[in-house]
């Protein structure tokens, strides 16, 4: 069972952290910000999440309408995730979260905003 953050004073921070808070969430939505992405590929994408956090996150995210799960009738079977109307305006919430791990990160090892491909830093 999901847990909730106690948010007394109903606080927009508090119930935003609710829905997107966590170790993986954030990073499973930027994995998705460029389109239907299949199961499998997310693993390769976040190789450190277990298949059943995955799952879990994932189910988390579309009950709260932020994804869409999109399941093929194929042999084998086919589940490609997306973004909702509702997870697409998270965009500018993400955006501005990389914005500021950029602006207390090392100017030296600095990237920039690509959800998908890492900036690849020469050595």
């Amino acid at each position: 069972m999901r847990k909730y953050q106690n948010n007394p004073l109903n606080c927009a921070v508090v119930r935003t952290v609710n829905y997107i808070g966590g170790k993986w969430k954030p990073i499973i939505l930027i994995r998705l910000l460029t389109g239907n992405v299949r199961f499998g590929k997310l693993t390769v994408q976040i190789p450190d999440i277990s298949r059943k956090i995955l799952t879990q996150q994932l189910k988390e995210l579309e009950e709260d309408g932020l994804i869409i799960r999109n399941e093929y009738k194929e042999k084998p079977p086919r589940v490609e995730y997306e973004l909702s109307e509702r997870g697409k305006t998270l965009i500018p919430v993400l955006k501005a979260m990389y914005d500021w791990g950029v602006a207390i990160e090392d100017p030296e090892t600095r990237g920039t905003w690509d959800p998908v491909i890492p900036e690849k830093k020469e050595v």
